[in-house]
């Protein structure tokens, strides 16, 4: 069934069809309610009509709806309309990656990227105990800013078949029959096939966990490394037989090229074995990492950074399209409490939460840019406000933060010029391009980025753009849980300085590894205390002061909460009215107290 441009379902104005499949149509739609763009998939009417497999579907894909995470396209609505049942799901702008493989012929460098994406929201799904199923070329979709998604959690629900009755005795030819003729639509099948595990492939559908998933995205990581499927025949039932009876050809064979630990991890991937595999899709993310990391090495590509994933929106097949909004950031000029801390300055934040392994990135990767054989170095660079994107005030803290303890950072490194965040104020209100900043500020890069913040998970993102010619050089997104900002930041220093030690002189490198404190409390302190002193008010100077207090009561050591307290004391004279009799020897003995516990 086609729907023609302009007719609604429900809240839903059809504007054109993007693709087409065994599950059915779909179409990009206006929600006019919220005002957004969605992908509408229009179930065929006999998959609905079948009251158990709707009703397994829905509990799934109401399971995976609740997931959140970056990697995985957003559910929005499970409906129906005058008879006509579809899902409402996020709508990206970009291509499937069966389009980047065969058709873009994308670099295996940056396939390896988008499938540590997959692998990444394979992770957030099975540790809600949620089985993808049906993972494929066709359900991931990478957006034109190279961020994957996956997408149709849930769908296969639709046309898993049930646990055969006397399975032992029954040949692959029969199960394979009995596969394909759980769909309605003759030959849809086939696109799905050659990505099943054997017990899939066998029927054994009470035996399906995740370690089903590893096996198809192992099928993916071949068909990335080799530009061939894993198992493909002429027919169904003789792919079958090769997923259970046949081992896939070695990646080396068929590509000579590939990294010789990729051809091991998809060895393990494709075991038939589900106990051979790996038992969690974290292992295999750990090692698709390592493999990143030397395929970049050996061939000096930067990664791209993942966009925003908190406003786009997700298709299928084709192109579609993904909007993000950057919530602008409020910073203010520096003070005279400069005067006393201008050697404690220039030590800022090193790091302990997210933020700061994200800091570190930077710093890395400028240190990195200078020292490459490029005919002119990188020697400047503006960092732009980080974008905060949960557009709440009570987060604010988590941007400004950042973006000030990135701009210190990177002016410890010699040789680069750091634009003050006095000069890129101007801005925060502004949606600008990075190449028209970088050409107004005079430098050669530009750092952008963005931070979301949900309970405790923490994702920060963040790109850094030649000005010259308006390349990406570099781009990391991370996803992590505040709690685990410790060893995230160690993970993320140990990976970037390990790329750059050659690079960095031996005091940077010192810099890099450098704590201001173990606390992470302390640390959201110190972070919340600076929000509130850039406000310049006599209330929020009082905030202020009340944060980097309890910070400095949290870790007594911690150098720059009273770098903090003195920055709010040589204020207190301009805005309270208070005297500088006794503003100005406060300052300045929080000021010796930061020095001593640190004098860098």
């Amino acid at each position: 069934m086609t729907i023609a441009a302009g007719a609604k379902l429900g809240r839903y104005e059809i504007r054109s069809k993007i693709g087409a499949g065994g599950m059915g149509e779909v179409y990009l739609a206006l929600d006019a309610r919220l005002d957004r763009k969605v992908a509408l998939k229009i179930l065929p009417a006999e998959l609905a009509s079948n009251q158990d497999r709707m009703r397994r579907f829905t509990q799934e894909a109401k399971a995976a709806a609740a997931l959140n995470h970056p990697n995985i396209a957003h559910i929005y609505e499970i409906g129906e309309h005058d008879g006509v049942n579809f899902i409402a799901m996020e709508f990206i702008d970009g291509h499937t990656l069966r389009e980047l493989i065969h058709g873009k012929q994308t670099g295996l460098p940056k396939l390896l990227r988008y499938l540590q994406h997959v692998a990444e929201g394979l992770a957030k799904a099975h540790a809600a105990g949620i089985v993808h199923r049906d993972l494929k070329p066709d359900n991931i979709m990478v957006t034109r800013e190279g961020h994957a998604k996956i997408l149709d959690f849930g769908l296969a629900k639709l046309i898993e078949p049930q646990a055969l009755p006397g399975r032992s005795g029954t040949s692959d030819s029969e199960v394979a029959t009995a596969i394909i003729r759980q769909h309605s639509t003759p030959g849809a099948v086939l696109g799905t096939v050659g990505y099943m595990s054997p017990e899939q492939a066998q029927g054994l559908t009470t035996e399906i966990d995740q370690r089903s998933d590893i096996f198809s995205f192992g099928c993916l990581l071949y068909e990335a490394a080799t530009g061939q499927r894993a198992f493909e025949s002429e027919s169904a039932i003789d792919t079958l037989h090769k997923i259970v009876h046949a081992p896939a050809p070695q990646v080396k064979d068929v590509n000579s090229s590939a990294p010789a630990d990729l051809t091991r991890v998809v060895r393990r991937c494709l075991a038939k074995d589900p106990d051979e595999r790996y038992q969690s899709i974290r292992e295999a993310a750990i090692e698709l990492r390592e493999l990143r990391r030397e395929v970049e090495g050996a061939q000096g590509l930067e990664t791209t950074v993942p966009p925003g994933p908190f406003g786009s929106t997700a298709g299928s097949g084709t192109s579609s399209a993904a909007t993000t909004s950057d919530a602008p950031l409020s910073t203010a000029p520096a003070s005279s409490a400069e005067y006393f801390v201008a050697s404690i300055k220039r030590h800022k934040l090193a790091a302990i939460i997210i933020l700061a392994a994200l800091l570190l990135s930077g710093v890395a990767l400028a240190a990195y840019l200078q020292a490459r054989n490029t005919e002119v170095a990188i020697d400047s660079i503006a960092v732009l406000p980080f974008a905060n994107q949960n557009h709440d005030p009570e987060t604010e803290y988590l941007s400004d933060g950042l973006t000030e303890s990135i701009i210190n950072s990177l002016s410890q490194l010699s040789n680069l010029r750091v634009i003050p965040s006095t000069s890129v104020t101007r801005y925060k209100a502004k949606e600008i391009e990075p190449l028209t900043a970088g050409k107004d500020l005079g430098v050669r890069a530009i750092l952008t980025g963005r931070i979301l913040q949900r309970g405790d998970n923490l994702t920060v993102s963040a790109a850094l753009i030649d000005v010259r010619d308006n390349k990406q050089l570099w781009g990391e997104q991370y996803n992590r849980k505040v709690s685990d900002a410790l060893a995230v930041q160690q993970e993320i220093s140990r990976e970037i300085s390990e790329r750059l030690r050659t690079k960095l002189s031996g005091e940077e490198q010192k810099q890099l590894k450098k704590r201001d404190t173990s606390n992470p409390e302390a640390y959201q302190f110190y972070l919340r205390g600076r929000y509130y002193w850039n406000k310049r008010t006599v209330e929020n100077l009082r905030k202020a002061m009340e944060q980097f207090q309890q910070a400095a009561d949290k870790d007594p050591n911690y150098a720059l909460a009273y770098v903090g307290l003195a920055d709010c004391y040589s204020l207190l004279e301009e805005y309270a009215g208070s005297p500088a009799s006794e503003t100005y020897p406060k300052a300045k003995a929080f000021a010796q107290r930061a020095l001593q516990l640190d004098d860098s």
